[in-house]
């Protein structure tokens, strides 16, 4: 075929297989690689990603997008947005050397298994030597990549396109005091909230959660869990979506939030056309958007009196320990607000603060106002500051999360973004279709989860983040709505 465009197709196909083999190594990696093989998977995806990005960046593909762009597209076509993706990636991923690609993707590889040890050993300058080569890797590519006003900027802009750091902490400053007039009348409430005690076998856990999972719409003949030192999803390909969880024997609520999190991710990662797997129309526009839809059903669906009314007699039976409280005091509970130390746990209220904190700290480790070895100093002091509690070592602080090991570099804004959008898109959807809160009373699910699939997962790439969000809501991201169901549930 001549046809540029299918040729685009084609070369997306090859390059998907690659990718989609690089993401099951890196699965395999997280989730069951003995110790001694972690050099040797290093080595095997950094010369995947050499080979995706030489495969990209060839001369003929930029001359096939230039050929599409000659012709004339349904502007809301597939092809269309095809070819608006192909040209945003093609321009960003050849600014980047493939000798820098493959040295990054090597040097995370090696990272993950040197944070895990850090994190056990509770030692950030056992982590700090592979930190700092990333934080020059992840520099360098931003100094290719090019910013008007911060290095963050070139970084944000491959996890959340159109986004600036300045508009981002204009957004946190105003939210920030809004959040903190939540945060006390939430404390107060709070004051007779119960704390779950009890023993949750694991087994228990795992089948409870593929229940819920399963209820609320992830599609188990396209996906598994299991078990990893910090949860993630991933989709090597179609019709396999592989979500991850731990557990902890004292606490269930841990991994059932964190699989409700990660399904509403595979949801998505299902819901895009798997016949487009690899072209932008088969994959999601941003981490933003993405991330509405975890924190929409673990949080907006999972915590509130209407799961737990319907789901408590279930997870009874499956956890007889939670029999001694009434299904009131588990609701209480999985809503009481605390301020606490680690983020993939924290309640609704104080999580976004989480990642003021982490977003303020990581701009400035990139510019070099913080030094790495600095880093503990400097997050305990902000964490007291934000919290009011002393950090009581690296693990309950600075490596407690996986994405400086990952290279994930201008990442967490996206996890407040995606709170602030998936308020926006559920109060649209229960405006649009008022008969959703009476099937979330009765354990059905089908009506928001389609609306979901319509107006977001099928979308794809289609739009920019604040094209979908306006097209979909009415208006770009804001703080109104959260903020409003943060109120109707603390006040």
């Amino acid at each position: 075929m001549n046809d540029p465009y299918q040729k685009l197709i084609r070369r997306s196909r090859e390059i998907a297989l690659l990718e989609g083999t690089a993401s099951l190594l890196h699965w395999d990696q997280e989730t069951g690689l003995p110790k001694n093989g972690i050099p040797w998977r290093a080595e095997e995806l950094s010369h995947l990603s050499g080979m995706t990005h030489r495969l990209f960046t060839a001369p003929e593909v930029g001359g096939w997008i230039s050929e599409c762009e000659a012709k004339t597209y349904a502007p809301e076509s597939s092809e269309a947005a095809n070819v608006r993706g192909w040209r945003r990636n093609y321009d960003r991923a050849t600014k980047i050397p493939v000798e820098l690609v493959e040295e990054h993707t090597r040097t995370t590889s090696l990272a993950n298994s040197i944070w895990i040890e850090a994190r056990k050993r509770s030692d950030f300058s056992h982590f700090a030597p592979i930190l700092a080569k990333i934080f020059d890797q992840v520099r360098r590519m931003a100094d290719c990549w090019g910013y008007e006003d911060s290095r963050y900027d070139a970084l944000l802009e491959g996890y959340e396109p159109g986004a600036r750091s300045k508009d981002l902490t204009t957004l946190f400053a105003a939210f920030r005091p809004r959040l903190v007039d939540v945060l006390g009348l939430a404390l107060e409430k709070s004051k007779f909230a119960p704390v779950l005690e009890g023993d949750f076998p694991i087994a228990a856990q795992v089948a409870f959660n593929e229940e819920v999972a399963r209820a609320i719409g992830f599609d188990f003949d396209a996906g598994r869990i299991d078990e990893t030192t910090h949860p993630f999803c991933t989709r090597p390909g179609p019709g396999d979506t592989r979500l991850t969880t731990r557990y902890d024997p004292g606490n269930f609520l841990s991994s059932l939030f964190s699989v409700m999190h990660e399904a509403g991710h595979g949801m998505y990662e299902q819901g895009v056309d798997q016949d487009a797997f690899g072209t932008p129309m088969g994959s999601a526009i941003s981490l933003g958007i993405h991330e509405s839809q975890s924190r929409l059903w673990e949080n907006l669906v999972g915590r509130t009196p209407d799961f737990w009314n319907f789901w408590y007699p279930r997870a009874a039976e499956h956890f007889p320990a939670l029999r001694k409280y009434a299904p009131d005091q588990v609701c209480a509970a999985v809503n009481r607000v605390s301020p606490s130390f680690i983020r993939v746990e924290a309640d609704q209220v104080t999580y976004d603060l989480h990642i003021m904190l982490r977003f303020d700290l990581e701009r400035r480790m990139l510019e070099g106002d913080v030094a790495l070895a600095d880093v503990p100093a400097v997050w305990n002091e902000e964490f007291e500051k934000s919290f009011g509690l002393k950090v009581p070592d690296d693990s309950h602080g600075c490596l407690q999360d996986i994405h400086w090991s990952a290279g994930l570099i201008g990442y967490f804004a996206t996890y407040s973004l995606g709170n602030l959008n998936g308020a926006q898109l559920y109060s649209t959807a229960l405006r649009e279709k008022p008969g959703i809160a009476g099937e979330l009373k009765s354990g059905h699910y089908t009506t928001l989860f389609q609306w979901m699939r319509d107006k977001v997962h099928r979308k794809a790439s289609a739009l920019l983040p604040q094209e979908l969000m306006a097209s979909v809501t009415g208006r770009p991201t804001g703080t109104e709505d959260h903020l409003a169901m943060l109120r109707a549930k603390y006040s």
